[in-house]
């Protein structure tokens, strides 16, 4: 059943009219065919009208909608021969991010992405897309055996953030994502990071500093979560609409800014609605780009990246 946000009434009502009407049995004279049309047209209609105008704080809601596409249905729909890698060969395999080896359009890849899973259970077993160090261990792990055999690297970033809690201070959870972006600023192979839902502070970036930085036209990128800048500059979480304005945290805003490289569009009402739509133009656009950055060598990959990254913010500051 299709879950609707709360700036979607208009168009959940005419949808549950439009559900009626296909399971009417005794239609008195109405012309089903004729009226359903009418009224999906009109949703239609509707449906494009809002998503036009989106505000930011609308866009954070799409993000992190819980029938989007996650990391592993982008791995079903657009990898063949996929065999997963588990475990940092530290102290464990931490299930919020996943990865392995796999083929994309034939070419062998890496593949890397945090998963937060569909529902309660899958949710807990991947703690919510929220890793711990052992997590970006891993990530290291396969970024540098990625490096080893030349093949690119894809990332998939769809996370609130790096878990929090005392367990992962314990183990070194600040050091382990600052390796890992060290270990993606210094990889031999051309690294693709696309945020395909909610890209939230460390915890993103960790996966995020490649030759290509790509998004979804509804996802978020930020340093922070809009209720946790809300509790800190307002003392009011209630503030986050106001934040998630602040933030700059949509595709567009980044773009605007040099801080993303492309925005992938999504289907009318984003991804949720259309997933196979969305998996497609993601798929796009990860071939045009690894066409671009296959033939550059290792040292030019790593020479152009750090110019990209060193770049942000210069004009800002000058």
């Amino acid at each position: 059943m299709r879950q609707f946000l709360d700036f979607e009434k208009p168009v959940a009502e005419l949808e549950n009219k439009i559900d009626e009407l296909r399971q009417m049995t005794d239609p008195d004279g109405v012309n089903i065919a004729e009226e359903t049309a009418r009224l999906s047209d009109k949703a239609e209609k509707h449906l494009r009208a809002i998503y036009a105008k989106l505000i930011p704080w609308q866009k954070v809601q799409v993000a992190r909608h819980a029938q989007r596409p996650h990391t592993q249905d982008y791995v079903n729909a657009l990898l063949t021969e996929f065999t997963p890698l588990a475990g940092d060969r530290l102290y464990a395999d931490d299930k919020a991010i996943i990865g392995g080896m796999g083929r994309f359009d034939g070419q062998p890849v890496v593949v890397i992405g945090t998963e937060r899973g569909s529902d309660l259970e899958t949710r807990l077993a991947h703690n919510f897309g929220m890793a711990r160090p052992e997590g970006y261990r891993k990530a290291q792990r396969l970024m540098k055996l990625a490096g080893r055999f030349n093949l690119p690297i894809l990332t998939f970033i769809d996370t609130a953030g790096a878990w929090p809690g005392i367990d992962a201070e314990q183990r070194g959870q600040a050091e382990a994502i600052a390796r890992s972006i060290e270990v993606c600023l210094e990889a031999p192979v051309p690294l693709i990071a696309t945020v395909i839902g909610e890209g939230g502070s460390g915890g993103a970036v960790a996966l995020g500093a490649g030759d290509r930085v790509m998004m979804l036209e509804n996802a978020i990128y930020s340093v922070i979560s809009p209720e946790a800048c809300a509790s800190i500059l307002w003392r009011d979480p209630k503030q986050a609409s106001t934040a998630a304005e602040t933030l700059r945290l949509t595709a567009q805003d980044l773009s605007r800014l040099g801080l993303i490289d492309r925005i992938i569009p999504e289907p009318v009402g984003g991804a949720q609605r259309d997933p196979k739509a969305a998996m497609a133009s993601v798929h796009d656009a990860l071939a045009e780009e690894l066409q671009a950055l296959t033939p550059l060598a290792p040292a030019r990959l790593k020479e152009l990246r750090r110019e990209k990254f060193l770049a942000m913010g210069r004009e800002n500051l000058s």
